[in-house]
C-alpha cells in the first residue's frame, strides 16, 4: 500500500506534535512543510526527514508529490487555505477549529465535495479509545441529565495582551479567543455525545483588542466563559478560558449512576460512580468508583490522524465527524454573539 504524502502548513509545537505523531500512522509520511520563511519550511522539514520545502502555497497545492495536507495556521486562515488545497485536489486535515464560523466551515466541506477530497477537523479529543469508551458509558448509566465539561489554562501570553500588544491568540482579525483555542476541546464532545441542543446561553469575561477603534465591531476578544446548553430533557454546562487554571474532572450525571473523567482535552482515568439511595443525606458522598480499565496513547494525535488516513482510503465513514464540526461551530457561533465577540469573517456575506 502506497503511503499517504502530508505537508504540513506551519511550524509551531502543534505541528511538532502532528509530524512526531505521524510516524506512528503505518503507510503515511512527511514529505515536505510550508512557512511563509523558505529557510524555516526547510529547517522544519530536514528536522523531520522530509525533502520538500514551500513559502508560495499555490506552489505546494499544485505539487504531484503531497497527497494531503495538514493545516495548523492561525483560525482565520484555516477555511480559505483549505478551499485552496481542496480544489487542486488534495486532502485536508484542519486543526482546531476547524474554520472561523459555521457558514466558513460548510464552504470547506462543500469544495471537498466538489472536488471528491476528504476534509476532517483535527479535534483530537473525540478520536481517542477513551472517548469511544464515554460514549458507551453514557448509555449505561441511566437518563441524562446533567453533564459539566471544563477546560482552563492560564496563558503567559496574556501579560503581553493586558501590556497593550496586539497577538494571534487575542486578536479577532485571526479568529482567535479562548472559547476558539481551548473552549472548543468542550463544546465538540458536548455535540458528539448529546447533539445539538436546542438552547444556548452563553457568558463571557472579553477585554478590548488594543489598537481598535470604539466603533470597530471587533473590538472585543473573550477571556473566558461559561456556556450552557438547553436540551429537551438535561442541560449541559461549559466552561473555559486561557487566564486561570482548572482543576476539576468532566462528568455526566445519569439517573443511575455518574461518570467521571479527567483532561478533556485527552480523557483518561474513568470512573463510574453508581447511584445508591440514602435517603435524605446531604452531603457529598465519597468512594472511589469504579475504575474504567482504559488509557489513551502516549501520542494522542495518531487517533485522529488514523481516522482521517482511513477516511482518504475509504475504509472510514467521516460524515460523523463533519455534523459534529458543524454543529459545534454553530453553538460557538451563538456564544460568541451572545458573548460580543466578533470575526471579520463573520461580516462577510
Amino acid at each position: 500500500m502506497e503511503a499517504i504524502r502530508f505537508a504540513t502548513i506551519g511550524t509551531s509545537g502543534i505541528c511538532e506534535q502532528f509530524v512526531n505523531a505521524l510516524k506512528d500512522v503505518p503507510a503515511s509520511e512527511l514529505v515536505g512543510c510550508y512557512s511563509r520563511s523558505l529557510d524555516k519550511a526547510r529547517d522544519f522539514s530536514l528536522a523531520h526527514g522530509a525533502s520538500l520545502a514551500f513559502d508560495d502555497l499555490s506552489v505546494l497545492a499544485s505539487s504531484d508529490e503531497i497527497d494531503a495536507v495538514y493545516i495548523s495556521s492561525p483560525n482565520a486562515l484555516h477555511a480559505p487555505q483549505a478551499i485552496e488545497f481542496l480544489r487542486a485536489g488534495k486532502h485536508v486535515l484542519v486543526e482546531k477549529s476547524f474554520a472561523s464560523n459555521a457558514r466558513e466551515a460548510g464552504d470547506v466541506f462543500a469544495a471537498a465535495d466538489a472536488s471528491g477530497v476528504v476534509a476532517m477537523e483535527a479535534m483530537r479529543n473525540l478520536h481517542v479509545n477513551t472517548f469511544e469508551r464515554i460514549g458507551r458509558e453514557v448509555e449505561r448509566i441511566g437518563k441524562v441529565r446533567l453533564a459539566n465539561f471544563s477546560f482552563s489554562k492560564v496563558t503567559s501570553r496574556v501579560a503581553k495582551l493586558r501590556a497593550g500588544e496586539r497577538i494571534n491568540i487575542f486578536d479577532p482579525a485571526m479568529s482567535a479567543g479562548a472559547l476558539m483555542d481551548i473552549g472548543v476541546y468542550c463544546v465538540a464532545p458536548a455535540i458528539a455525545l448529546f447533539g445539538e441542543p436546542e438552547h444556548v446561553c452563553a457568558v463571557g469575561v472579553t477585554a478590548k483588542v488594543p489598537g481598535c477603534d470604539e466603533g470597530d465591531p471587533c473590538r472585543l476578544i473573550d477571556l473566558s466563559g461559561v456556556i450552557a446548553l438547553g436540551y429537551p430533557d438535561m442541560a449541559v454546562s461549559l466552561t473555559f478560558g486561557k487566564v486561570s487554571d482548572d482543576k476539576i474532572a468532566c462528568q455526566v450525571q445519569g439517573e443511575d449512576a455518574t461518570l467521571v473523567w479527567d483532561q478533556v482535552s485527552c480523557p483518561e482515568n474513568l470512573r463510574v460512580y453508581d447511584h445508591e439511595d440514602k435517603g435524605m443525606l446531604f452531603r457529598l458522598e465519597t468512594g472511589e468508583g469504579r475504575r474504567i480499565d482504559v488509557a489513551p496513547p502516549e501520542r494522542d494525535m495518531t487517533c485522529e490522524i488514523q481516522a482521517f488516513v482511513d477516511g482518504v482510503r475509504g475504509k472510514r465513514d467521516l460524515s460523523r465527524f463533519r455534523e459534529i464540526t458543524l454543529g459545534t461551530l454553530r453553538v460557538m457561533d451563538e456564544a460568541r454573539r451572545q458573548m460580543g465577540v466578533v470575526f471579520p469573517a463573520d461580516l462577510s456575506s
